[in-house]
């Protein structure tokens, strides 16, 4: 037997020292296991958060509601996760974070059970709003976590393999949507693809920060000034605006393109779920992994680098974008739509890597938690009843090209951004 195959479970997820992600010739076991672990976390995430857009149709046959109520759905999960997401930052920065890890992962899967319990729109509204909070644990915690195991000049390229589980698992969510609730019916989609996290919880529980044990950290807890300093960190914050205008354009195409399909193309929610999930799957895997891979390169060449690869990708995928709403033929929008996805996401890994390096390791989670909440309540917390009320008035075609315009201004910001984040690394001590 080998030494890497006879090393316990223990030694897996004991905490690297002093330079995270390294064991002197590569990269640490336990690292590569943070991150294979964290990235089917973040995949069964996803799964449950969009499973409930590919079943749209249905739920709206059942409880008679309008594309607003629709859409409203899908705000109220991201009102609670962004409103849930500041103080339980500010918590995970003075307590154990692997706690609001495992402990999310257990309240979100019990709410998507729930979900599918629901008798009336108010008991999904009130279910898929519970989803949220437990979600909100997760999302301020995790980026960092996985992050924080690896040497800064991988982080890019690692941070974009562990985004890699928004487009797989988003797909995953609108096939397995689409797929059960054409043969089933909606509400056993969330019974399926709520029961997964509760095993991945019990694995999360025993991780290792890689900061250590809190009590043995030398530095006091952040104060609030601290906390508040963020926002006049210029790179932290066009990071965290780029993040939120592109999360208005994605989050408005991830509830309502399966609708669009449906209604555009004729196809039944099935085939609509499946086509989307699997566009989305192969546009978002070849974005993620291409936009670390790029900025990774293109780092050892100016610090400016994840900022000019996301802003770059951004501006192109305007375009696309408009074109996939406007196109003749189903193939063309497919095809537009896999440009605007692969596009989009490149920024996945390189804008979580500017939060990364310009904060402070001790003030991290609630930097993301910030981001969370800051992405979504000017992102997706808005566009998918905006876009569901344009619908009702003018068509969805028009309430998608509208939502599309968001991309432009997120490379815009992203250029911007360009301008200060090596001075902002540096003074964050990141360099």
């Amino acid at each position: 037997m080998t030494e890497s195959s006879s090393r316990s479970f223990s030694e897996l997820s004991a905490p690297v020292r002093h330079v995270p992600g390294r064991t002197g010739e590569g990269l640490h076991p336990q690292a590569k296991y943070v991150l294979c672990l964290l990235f089917a976390v973040n995949l069964v995430n996803y799964i449950d958060r969009q499973v409930l857009y590919a079943l749209l149709p249905l739920v709206k046959a059942e409880f008679g509601a309008s594309d607003a109520m629709l859409g409203a759905l899908a705000s109220a999960f991201m009102i609670v996760y962004m409103c849930a997401a500041p103080p339980i930052g500010y918590l995970a920065d003075r307590t154990r974070r692997v706690f609001w890890i495992a402990f999310g992962l257990v309240f979100w899967s019990v709410a998507t059970v729930f979900s599918g319990l629901s008798r009336s729109y108010a008991q999904l509204f009130a279910a898929r709003s519970a989803v949220g909070i437990g979600e909100s644990c997760y999302g301020g915690v995790a980026p960092s976590f996985v992050a924080e195991h690896f040497p800064k000049e991988r982080r890019g390229g690692v941070l974009a393999i562990f985004s890699m589980a928004i487009p797989v698992g988003s797909a995953l969510g609108y096939v397995l949507g689409g797929w059960l609730g054409q043969a089933f019916g909606w509400r056993s989609a969330f019974f399926v693809v709520g029961l997964p996290g509760l095993l991945l919880a019990a694995l999360a529980w025993r991780l290792k920060d890689p900061q250590g044990p809190r009590e043995d950290r030398p530095r006091k807890a952040p104060t609030l000034p601290e906390y508040a300093a963020l926002y006049r960190n210029r790179s932290y914050l066009a990071s965290t605006l780029a993040m939120a205008a592109m999360t208005f354009s994605l989050g408005g195409l991830a509830v309502w393109m399966p609708t669009f399909f449906h209604r555009a193309w004729g196809m039944d929610v099935a085939r609509a779920g499946t086509v989307f999930g699997a566009v989305t799957v192969a546009g978002g895997l070849l974005g993620s992994l291409l936009g670390g891979w790029l900025g990774d390169r293109l780092l050892k060449v100016t610090g400016k680098a994840y900022f000019l690869v996301s802003g770059a990708g951004l501006m192109l995928a305007l375009p696309a974008g408009v074109l996939a709403v406007n196109a003749g033929s189903l193939e063309l929008a497919l095809a537009a739509v896999f440009l605007t996805e692969l596009l989009a996401f490149l920024n996945m890994g390189p804008l979580n890597g500017v939060i990364v390096s310009v904060t402070p390791q001790a003030v991290r989670s609630m930097a993301f938690a910030a981001n969370i909440f800051v992405i979504h309540a000017l992102g997706d917390a808005l566009s998918p009843a905006i876009i569901g009320r344009i619908s009702d008035l003018a068509g969805l075609r028009a309430g998608l090209l509208f939502a599309m315009l968001f991309l432009g201004i997120s490379g815009a910001i992203c250029f911007w951004g360009a301008r200060h984040v090596e001075k902002d690394s540096l003074e964050a001590g990141n360099d």
